[in-house]
């Protein structure tokens, strides 16, 4: 039976969806719908706005030949009719939809966020942000808001990389997702790398120049980058697709969406079933496959299989010589194990080299799964 699916996102998930059906299938068309006209390397981001690293890869490389690339964003799912609208107001029509829109950080609510801050939380945010990094002297001061892994990775990539004074500022306690030994571990690097941590503290208002604390107290900055919450598009709310309270399109263990079968969730974007699943390419490569898998199967007349989760821990970048891996079991608890130091590093970069290599690769398609 052929069939045409279209794809919403050419990130990880939407990548890794268009090579498993395009290597599987001859009779089934894909299109694929992304803003722009490369794959963005998201964890590569904090590199390229702290020493230029190119973060994309062209689409003649990442998708297959036989994928129709259309560029633009979906404003409208009309679920029923089985169509899309894109912004510049022209229409696709589907059998089977993958919705792999991924994610992006929420508008912040700290006064003046808009107007003075930075954010590398996608890749047009971090060409805005290297531009201005590309101002600064080398006695500028720069502020990056939030502790969790982005905030981490971006303030040790800038020490590392810059005279600038650093300092990360978190309303609660660094890495707060890890075990306690591999906290020390990442506060002790980057303290060595001379980046000031302040914990506990909110950011209230931000200007061109500081950053002002709950309390009163100010940090100065001539550049704060905000790494705080993220979010997905209103894109499945505003369609009328059933959505949890983040807005992520609610997907079954098998990845269909209940009101409409045919649309398949994928990546940062979808909450799956009672499962709790942290937005990372670790989860949205094998939810890719499986999303894939799963139009496969319907359309081979089969029963599509449960998504299994098989997390392995989480690597966190300190600059290019140190870093940290921690393990965590395959839920994503935090185990026990952790390598720090130059290992650590070695093992952050081979799993970012590896990421894409997965991402880029047609034949893996077939093996990376949770299944």
């Amino acid at each position: 039976m052929s069939a045409h699916v279209v794809i919403i996102g050419a990130g990880y998930a939407g990548v890794m969806a268009a090579k498993r059906l395009l290597r599987t299938r001859s009779d089934i068309t894909v299109t694929v719908v992304n803003p722009r006209p490369h794959f963005v390397q998201r964890i590569r981001l904090h590199q390229m706005i702290a020493a230029g690293y190119d973060a994309t890869v062209s689409f003649d490389r990442a998708l297959p030949r036989a994928a129709h690339r259309v560029f633009g964003e979906v404003t409208t799912i009309e679920a029923g009719l089985g169509r899309l609208t894109l912004d510049d107001g022209s229409v696709l029509d589907y059998d089977y939809l993958v919705y792999a829109v991924g994610s992006g950080q929420l508008p912040s609510t700290i006064g003046g966020a808009a107007e003075h801050g930075f954010s590398v939380s996608e890749f047009e945010d971090a060409v805005r942000l290297e531009s201005r990094m590309a101002t600064l002297d080398g006695e500028a001061t720069v502020c990056v808001v939030g502790g969790g892994l982005t905030g981490i990775e971006t303030a040790a990539e800038l020490a590392e990389q810059r005279s600038s004074r650093i300092t990360l500022v978190t309303g609660g306690i660094v890495a707060p997702d890890l075990s306690e030994r591999a906290r020390s571990a990442i506060l002790r690097t980057l303290t060595d790398l001379g980046v000031d941590i302040v914990t506990e503290s909110r950011v209230t208002r931000i200007d061109g120049s500081s950053c002002e604390l709950a309390g009163g107290a100010r940090v100065e900055a001539d550049c704060t980058i905000l790494a705080t919450e993220f979010g997905v598009p209103e894109l499945a709310r505003r369609s009328g697709l059933p959505v949890d309270g983040l807005g992520r399109l609610k997907v079954d263990d098998r990845l269909e969406c209940s009101s409409h079968p045919n649309i398949v969730g994928a990546g940062d974007a979808v909450a799956v079933g009672d499962l709790l699943l942290r937005m990372s390419c670790q989860a949205a490569i094998p939810l890719g496959v499986h999303a894939a898998e799963t139009i496969l199967h319907r359309l081979e007349g089969s029963a599509p299989r449960p998504v299994a989760p098989k997390f392995a821990g989480r690597c966190i970048s300190l600059g290019r010589r140190r870093g940290v891996f921690q393990r965590t079991t395959r839920v994503d608890d935090a185990a026990g194990m952790f390598i720090a130091g130059m290992a650590g590093a070695f093992v952050k970069e081979r799993v970012c080299s590896s990421t894409t290599e997965w991402a880029l690769t047609p034949r893996r398609s077939f093996f990376y799964n949770w299944t």
